[in-house]
C-alpha cells in the first residue's frame, strides 16, 4: 500500500463510510418499499375478503335431492260391464 499521508488517510476513511452510508440507506428504502407493498398487498386481500362476504339475515337456498318411497301393489280388482243398446 501506499503511503497517504494522514490527510489522505482521512479521506479513505470519510469515503468508507460514505459508501456504507449509502448502502445503507439503499437498503432501508428498499426495505420501506417492500414493507409499504406488502401492506398494500394486505389491505387489497381483507377489502375484497370483506366485500364478498355475505350479509347477515340474507336467504339461504339448500338443495336436497329426495328418493321415491316404493308403492305396494294394488291388491283390489275392478271389473266394468257396460250394457247393449
Amino acid at each position: 500500500m501506499t503511503d497517504l499521508g494522514p490527510i489522505g488517510e482521512r479521506r479513505a476513511r470519510i469515503r468508507r463510510e460514505e459508501k456504507r452510508a449509502r448502502k445503507r440507506r439503499i437498503a432501508v428504502i428498499a426495505g420501506s418499499v417492500l414493507v409499504a407493498a406488502l401492506a398494500f398487498f394486505i389491505g387489497i386481500a381483507v377489502g375484497r375478503a370483506v366485500e364478498e362476504a355475505p350479509q347477515p339475515g340474507g336467504t339461504q337456498t339448500s338443495v336436497r335431492t329426495l328418493t321415491p318411497a316404493t308403492l305396494p301393489p294394488v291388491s283390489r280388482t275392478v271389473t266394468v260391464t257396460t250394457g247393449a243398446p
